[in-house]
């Protein structure tokens, strides 16, 4: 990259800073949903790779993102990023991800390195193998904030776009929701070419923030996946952690009326294992024991941006656009493309904290049944 261009977004980054700075609601740590719990053994202990892509159906897809990249934001460095990613990939036998073979590149939103936080090296380390893990072929570019301010973090979410990425993981956010929070969803989720996920939070009904309750955002909640013998899906339910409700603040939009009719923005829209009883393993060299089983709802997120860049490159071999803000439409269009979840609860407030058939305040519309997924994905105009 020239010093020139460097420096254009580096100040891209600083301008988009100044503007929230008028929501001192943002001036503060970001709410990060990601629950890690040690390894039982020396070892990687939860849900292999293999075994999440068998039951979501990701292993009978022979496109894998060729072509398309997925935008990753976090806080603070993370020295160790590429390294951890080749254990986890020889580990698991996944393509190598290098710096070197153009599949990861590492940006710092402020033009300077930001210094480390072990509390965000668990976040990166689940974000970026498991958004690798989904879609082995996409490339991956890493946006490292300065901090771990939301602010900070959602001023370097147009950097990600800068960088040609066609889906933008953000596994942080406010912990409530803010007055004036409505007013940030045009300038930094503008871009109808790219489709925004946010975690949609682990501390159940009611207790969810901002981005996640934007309708331009894909709000991505939680289950408890349980599998059988044979790597296919036994049970899921609705994770008791799963943030969902109703906004405070966002009118419902168009795609959820035949769904609820509140008035207000519903969420999540989707779900995906998230429950850290039934997590996945990660690799972090920071911690004394570096394999984990990562839950939260930042384990449903990073998955949910990869299974959209599979999409997007399964419609670029087709010669049609990537679907971008259109995503919502279409799966609210299509919801017996997911799982759907019909029991469970993330709180005792009624129905609005019980998942049932349909959409739900849990679970959304469910759990991703990826092969039709992709058939509504790519027929969609």
């Amino acid at each position: 990259m020239s010093k020139a261009l460097f420096r254009s977004l580096a100040l891209f980054a600083s301008a988009a800073a100044v503007s929230l700075a008028q929501h001192p609601d943002l001036d503060q740590a970001a709410h990060v949903p990601l629950q890690l719990l040690p390894s039982s053994v020396n070892g990687p202990s939860g849900y292999s790779p293999q075994q999440i892509r068998q039951a979501y159906g990701i292993d009978t897809i022979s496109n894998q993102g060729e072509g398309q990249i997925i935008g990753i934001v976090d806080g603070f460095d993370y020295p160790e990023v590429e390294s951890d990613l080749a254990v986890f990939d020889q580990t698991f036998g996944l393509p190598s991800c290098t710096k070197a073979n153009g599949c990861l590149t590492v940006v710092y939103a402020s033009g300077t390195k930001p210094p480390p936080n072990v509390g965000w090296t668990g976040e990166t380390s689940l974000d970026v193998q498991w958004a690798h893990a989904v879609a082995p072929m996409a490339k991956i570019v890493l946006i490292l904030a300065e901090n771990g301010n939301t602010g900070t973090l959602l001023a370097a979410v147009p950097l990600a776009v800068s960088y040609g990425a066609t889906t933008v993981n953000m596994s942080w956010g406010t912990l409530l929701e803010f007055p004036g929070e409505t007013s940030l969803d045009s300038e930094y989720f503008n871009n109808p070419a790219v489709t925004y996920f946010n975690a949609s939070g682990d501390d159940g009904n009611n207790l969810f923030g901002y981005p996640a309750a934007s309708p331009l955002v894909v709000g991505c909640g939680g289950t408890s996946l349980i599998l059988n013998a044979a790597g296919d899906i036994l049970q899921e339910t609705a994770w008791s952690g799963s943030g969902g409700g109703l906004s405070k603040y966002f009118l419902e939009p168009s795609y959820q009326l035949p769904f609820q009719t509140s008035g207000m923005r519903g969420i999540p829209d989707v779900a995906y294992d998230s429950n850290p009883n039934t997590g996945v393993s990660t690799y972090d060299s920071e911690y004394p024991n570096p394999w984990s089983v990562a839950g939260g709802t930042s384990a449903s997120s990073p998955q949910w941006s990869a299974i959209g860049a599979i999409a997007n490159s399964l419609r670029a071999s087709m010669g049609r656009a990537t679907i971008g803000t259109n995503f919502l439409n279409i799966i609210y269009a299509n919801p017996s493309a997911l799982h759907d979840i019909t029991s469970g609860s993330n709180g005792n407030c009624g129905s609005v904290c019980t998942a049932g058939p349909g959409y739900d305040f849990v679970t959304g519309l469910g759990s991703p049944n990826v092969p039709a997924i992709m058939s509504a994905l790519t027929s969609a105009p």
